[in-house]
């Protein structure tokens, strides 16, 4: 991992050029450089992202800029992301394979990452929005984070491997501390830059008088910073994830570290409820309670296909420290309660993560579009009411909700609340 003086920013004037000495990218592409199509695409909070179309094929070039792009210079950030999503991609691809872009060149002193350009895919929140649906989302979405979960821990990798790569991530001391601050602490103070709907004044004092919330709101966070039981994705939401009528895949894992087993699925789920809370905004009321339920319907079958490939892999793929078969198989014990034990503490864990999300993407900063995209906000304000009032009751009583049909009980329940 470097940070040297090399790195220039690039743009669309330039990125074609320095793409044209790179022999892998230049044969994929074709052609010469000067009558590539450039077009600069990032509409993220961090970075510059170019799609580059030459005569033979199409790529992604995702630069790291200094800084936040959504505050600008004045919040200045590592370029040494990039060689973490770098690292994070490659495992992942290993993991899950197909699941995410496929990597054709890392520039580490440029902090620029040339890989695989999706399409027709579209970013999975945009279809929320539009009330689009993708075949089998739920499943796609479940084995990734099973899979992603269980070969990024000692349950499968040796350990001397594991804490080798633990010590690998650690170093990527910035990002994280980005959900320390964004996610886990300021929701729930006066930060400088939060900003929350007009009208939720009553909602967010009651979130912030409640010191029982913030206690276990840090507890969860304690968990977050100290608990390495796998590599995560570390922002897993409906704007890092591409997708297509029967296809999902997944983007912008800049946000890795190593953490717990709960996190990538909770934050996830918390997506999903957020698109469902903002569908009476987005849909037609012939075809909102449809679309609604189908949301749900995604958060159901992602938690049932997590728990069933983990429940596999533990039986047929667990070779490292933890559960040892020697302990279990090797003395004639089943070893699926373990199992799910385990898988009970994992759930318990994304309820509380998950309502932490909740809060967050309406209170702090850079909030999702599912809810900033409706102008209206007496229209907008009841519906992050629902959300942000559900978030506190999952925070405050994750150990009570049995399944992903209770939660999603909850949320209907909700759905239908006058809060403010």
């Amino acid at each position: 991992m470097l940070e040297d003086n090399s790195y220039k920013t690039l743009s669309v004037e330039t990125i074609g050029v320095h793409l044209s000495e790179i022999d892998a990218v230049r044969s994929r592409l074709g052609g010469n450089a000067d009558g590539w199509s450039v077009r600069e695409v990032g509409d993220g909070n961090l970075n510059l992202v170019f799609i580059v179309e030459g005569p033979d094929d199409t790529v992604i070039a995702k630069q790291a800029l200094p800084y936040v792009r959504l505050v600008g210079d004045s919040w200045p950030l590592p370029l040494y992301r990039a060689f973490y999503e770098y690292h994070a991609l490659s495992r992942q691809a290993a993991r899950d394979p197909g699941l995410v872009p496929e990597i054709y060149h890392f520039d580490e002193a440029q902090a620029l990452i040339v890989m695989e350009f999706l399409s027709p895919h579209v970013i999975l929140r945009r279809k929320l929005i539009a009330g689009e649906k993708v075949v089998d989302l739920g499943a796609i979405l479940g084995r990734f984070c099973a899979r992603t979960a269980f070969y990024g821990s000692e349950l499968y990798m040796q350990s001397a491997d594991k804490k080798a790569d633990v010590a690998l991530f650690a170093g990527n001391v910035a990002i994280p501390a980005i959900t320390e601050a964004l996610v886990f602490t300021d929701p729930y103070f006066d930060a400088e830059m939060n900003a929350h709907t007009a009208g939720l004044d009553p909602v967010v004092a009651d979130l912030r008088g409640d010191a029982d919330l913030k206690m276990r709101v840090q507890r969860m966070m304690t968990k977050f910073a100290s608990n390495t039981e796998t590599m995560l994705h570390g922002d897993l939401h409906s704007g890092s994830i591409m997708a297509t009528e029967a296809e999902a895949r997944i983007i912008d894992p800049e946000f890795v570290q190593y953490g717990p087993f709960g996190f990538d699925i909770g934050m996830l789920t918390a997506n999903f409820l957020m698109a469902y809370f903002s569908q009476p905004a987005h849909r037609s009321q012939a075809d909102l309670a449809g679309y609604q339920e189908w949301i749900l319907s995604v958060i159901e079958a992602t938690f049932e296909t997590f728990q069933d490939e983990f429940r596999r892999l533990w039986r047929d793929e667990r070779q490292g420290m933890l559960y040892p078969q020697v302990l279990f198989e090797g003395q004639g014990h089943d070893p699926m309660p373990a199992c799910n034990a385990l898988l009970g503490d994992i759930w318990t864990d994304a309820i509380g993560f998950c309502g932490i999300e909740m809060h967050r993407r309406c209170l702090s900063l850079a909030h999702n579009a599912d809810f900033e995209d409706i102008e209206d906000v007496r229209i907008r304000a009841p519906l992050e009411a629902r959300n942000l009032t559900m978030g506190a009751e999952l925070i405050l009583n994750a150990e009570s909700f049995a399944d992903a049909q209770a939660l999603c009980s909850l949320a209907r329940q909700y759905n239908e609340r006058n809060v403010l």
